[in-house]
């Protein structure tokens, strides 16, 4: 049974950002308010996101220019290029963004990305070995890079020019030997947005390329203008963003809001055929519903790009994405799929064989939950750990041992540094890397020495083990309208750091239950709220935190507010998101949304 989540409601915003904006709606400035938008260009450029306007020089990289200027020289003496990609979407999409540039501009290039269990993650020696042997002069890293100071080392030493781009977290050691650092969040970086995926920080370079090609020539040598094709590269940067759960704020939102436009009329045969696979498409070109969301990509595209590399090779997934024939493309998009089938199935297989292993060796209480797997799949742990770590709320590590040799990967909750907890102990590793959430890493200690040392940076840290859940604001159902839906949509893209809007209604009535799914595994409400009115809400696999109800019962319910579309007819729905069973109705501000008119205003 997960722990009982703690409800955060957002402090009303005050009265005087009401009255700095009175065009907009109580609730519209509630929201703003609870992501930080407080003055009038925030709002501007969250509501109204505008290309020209609210994306970046790529300049403004403080080794931008030397990055552009090695490549050009490349070009002009038909050097040989390696774009070296990591297996995961970002990477994957990052490879497509500069190998189609490069190619159009001309280069000679070659791809390599790393196969999961037998590279790992980033640049080895092994590789740098074999590119150097393969005659290239520049290796580019999409999505890794910025921890290989040893491998970029060694390349400047078989006289290879390294360009990284990458936005992990910076390790204490610099890749001091790298041509050029393309990093957003590197110490002395003067880049505003710090925001962007690996895919953000290659199309930036992508971008630099064409903007000083564009001074030049007029148009690219397949009789493309410069705009049209850095454009069009905005599907592989919306899929890069989403896929690697980085903030959609500032340039990044931008991009991805312009990005899911791009997807939706994408070029790229093989990308058009996986999202059929993905039943975002009907086979003759027709979209199913409106409009691509953030969410088709994290929970339809990038799982299956994510498959390939997870299941095989990421390899499989880039040339899907760069294929240009439509039955290869339907061949490819196939095996996709099924490497995507049969990732699902073995994540659910591991995930239960992780809560057995779990409960055997008695760790449910302890503040780090750490797991091996012999013979596991490297290509599954991240997934396992993440499930592990949303049952828990504590930090995990999902380790797979094969030969005596562990590759581990980890998920932290908000409230523990997870790669800097890593950071404090670097001898326990061969080598490591990620993100304040989630880590990779091949282990060079014991599991058990692993547990005790990072434990004990946990406790030291006295870190909240209590799951919570941000709530927007408090309001009647009533509010709940058309109108209301309107406005919540110029909010999208949603995802991390700007999450679908949640509210809570306070002692709603439940009128009927009735379960939905296979073996009841959904439940639909129909509930009232201080009127006769009878909302419908929707819980989804909803059986462990939602209560046996029964009509009659009172509730306080958290929702996100949808559409529910059926035979050509649509209907807002509520969707649930915790509920809780209450008797007596607790003493709360009154709630500050009224029911929403769309004002007449070019703000919005």
């Amino acid at each position: 049974m997960p722990m009982q989540k703690q409800w955060l409601v957002a402090e009303l915003c005050p009265a005087t950002f009401r009255l700095e904006h009175p065009e907009l709606p109580d609730i519209v400035l509630q929201l703003l308010w609870n992501r930080a938008m407080r003055t009038q260009r925030d709002i501007d450029t969250f509501l109204n996101p505008d290309y020209g306007r609210d994306t970046h020089d790529p300049f403004l990289f403080r080794d931008m220019q030397k990055a552009v200027d090695r490549l050009f020289q490349a070009i002009a003496n038909q050097e040989k290029i390696v774009i070296h990609g990591d297996y995961d979407a970002d990477g994957v999409s990052a490879s497509v963004i500069l190998s189609a540039t490069l190619g159009a501009l001309g280069a000679v290039t070659d791809i390599f990305l790393p196969h999961r269990e037998m590279d790992g993650y980033g640049l080895n020696l092994k590789n740098v070995e074999k590119i150097a042997a393969g005659g290239a002069r520049v290796i580019i890293t999409c999505d890794c890079g910025i921890s290989n100071a040893a491998e970029i080392t060694r390349a400047k030493a078989l006289g290879i020019d390294v360009i990284i781009t990458d936005h992990h977290q910076e390790p204490k050691e610099l890749p001091v030997d790298a041509l050029a650092i393309i990093h957003p969040k590197i110490e002395g970086e003067t880049y505003p947005c710090k925001t962007l995926a690996g895919g953000g920080v290659a199309f930036k370079l992508a971008q630099a390329l064409l903007k000083t090609h564009a001074q030049h020539v007029d148009q690219l040598p397949n009789g493309e203008s410069h705009s049209v094709f850095e454009k069009w590269l905005l599907d592989m940067v919306a899929i890069s963003c989403v896929a690697d759960m980085v903030p959609l704020l500032g340039e990044t939102r931008t991009l991805v809001k312009y990005g899911l436009i791009v997807l939706e009329k994408t070029r790229r045969v093989g990308l058009q055929r996986l999202m059929k696979e993905a039943g975002l498409f009907n086979h003759d070109g027709t979209l199913r519903r409106t409009a691509i969301s953030a969410a088709d990509i994290g929970f339809k595209i990038a799982p299956r790009i994510n498959a390939a590399g997870r299941m095989h090779h990421a390899t499989a997934a880039f040339n899907l994405l760069v294929e240009e024939d439509e039955e290869n493309a339907r061949i490819m998009a196939e095996e996709i799929n099924r490497n995507n089938t049969a990732r699902q199935e073995l994540t659910a297989d591991l995930t239960e064989r992780a809560r057995a292993i779990i409960a055997e060796t008695h760790q449910t209480n302890d503040p780090l939950i750490v797991v091996v797997g012999h013979g596991w799949s490297p290509g599954i742990i991240g997934l396992i750990a993440s499930r592990i770590k949303d049952e828990y709320y504590k930090p995990v590590i999902v380790l797979a041992e094969k030969d005596g040799v562990h590759v581990g990967s980890g998920r932290s909750t908000s409230g523990f540094n997870m790669i800097q907890g890593l950071q404090q102990i670097p001898e326990l590793f061969v080598k490591f890397g990620g993100h304040p959430q989630a880590c990779g890493f091949t282990l060079a200690a014991s599991p058990a020495e692993l547990k005790t040392a990072l434990t004990r940076i946990i406790e030291m840290q006295e870190t909240d083990d209590t799951p919570t859940l941000p709530v927007d604001a408090e309001v009647d159902l009533e509010a709940v309208t058309w109108d209301l839906y309107d406005l919540l949509e110029r909010f999208h893209p949603f995802g991390i750091g700007n999450p679908e809007p949640c509210f809570v209604a306070r002692d709603c009535e439940v009128v009927h239950v009735e379960p939905v799914g296979v073996d009841g595994k959904h439940r639909r409400l129909h509930v009232r709220h201080r009127t006769s009115m009878i909302r419908k809400t929707i819980g989804f696999n909803c059986a462990e935190w939602c209560p046996a109800l029964v009509a009659g019962d009172h509730l306080d319910m958290v929702f996100e507010v949808g559409v529910n579309e059926w035979n050509g007819n649509r209907e807002l729905q509520l969707k649930m998101t915790d509920v809780r069973l209450t008797t007596t109705r607790a003493l709360m501000p009154m709630p500050i949304a009224a029911p929403v008119t769309v004002p007449d205003t070019t703000i919005l």
